[in-house]
């Protein structure tokens, strides 16, 4: 029988006209009231940026996108959650997160719970270093960055305070600039995603150790420097 396509769930600022989605919707504030809407073009380009990177190394792949971010780099836990909600109702089995909130809400946090204890991995970007985000921050998320050491197809397992893997930090456009945890956490979610194609019986545990065992760099990059 033909396997079915993995469904990937991003949480970003939409998609353009010309990407392959299978579903979208927007979760908007309005009124001090959260909207389920239609999704609009995305005007920021980071949701875009992001899908192109699921399109271009996971093409077997199913997307769905939830829209929370729309003119401004703005948005809440409860939007986030949201979102989370929806695309665990859509039936994906990964969840990109390529954003970070600082406050920790309950709205959010039982989100992921929620998606979690359903099987679905998420998949969510933390810095380096610095201050604690959400939802990485919340037990059981994948916590993504970037790796200025990995090519496009390479993974490491830094095993942080701060991030559990890294994976590349350049968009498929190349454009300096652009790079960042976020684009890491869309690489190691798109080579996830691949996994989860390739078998039956996958399960967050399982998505861990196989991460782990594709590493190609193991503990975090060593800055150099000029007095070293």
């Amino acid at each position: 029988m033909p396997v079915e396509p993995v469904r990937i769930g991003i949480v970003d600022s939409g998609f353009t006209a010309s990407q392959q989605v299978v579903k979208g919707a927007a979760f908007t504030l309005r009124d001090d009231r959260l909207w389920l809407e239609d999704s609009q073009p995305d005007q920021l380009g980071h949701g875009s940026r992001i899908i192109e990177i699921m399109e271009a190394l996971s093409p077997e792949c199913e997307i769905i996108s939830a829209q929370v971010f729309q003119d401004r780099f703005t948005t809440t836990a409860a939007q986030v959650g949201a979102a989370i909600d929806w695309l665990v109702d859509q039936h994906v089995q990964v969840i990109n997160l390529s954003l970070g909130l600082r406050q920790d809400r309950s709205s959010l946090r039982d989100a992921c719970q929620r998606a979690i204890k359903r099987g679905v991995i998420l998949c969510a970007a933390s810095p380096a270093r610095g201050e604690p985000v959400f939802p990485a921050s919340y037990p059981g998320v994948f916590r993504m960055t970037g790796d200025a050491r990995c090519a496009r197809d390479e993974i490491s397992h830094l095993n942080t305070r701060f991030a559990d893997f890294g994976a590349c930090v350049k968009p498929m456009s190349m454009v300096v600039g652009l790079s960042g945890a976020s684009l890491g956490c869309a690489h190691l979610t798109a080579h996830l995603a691949n996994f989860l194609q390739m078998t039956d019986s996958a399960n967050p545990d399982n998505a861990r150790t196989w991460l782990h065992e594709r590493a190609r760099y193991h503990g975090p990059e060593q800055k150099r420097f000029a007095n070293d």
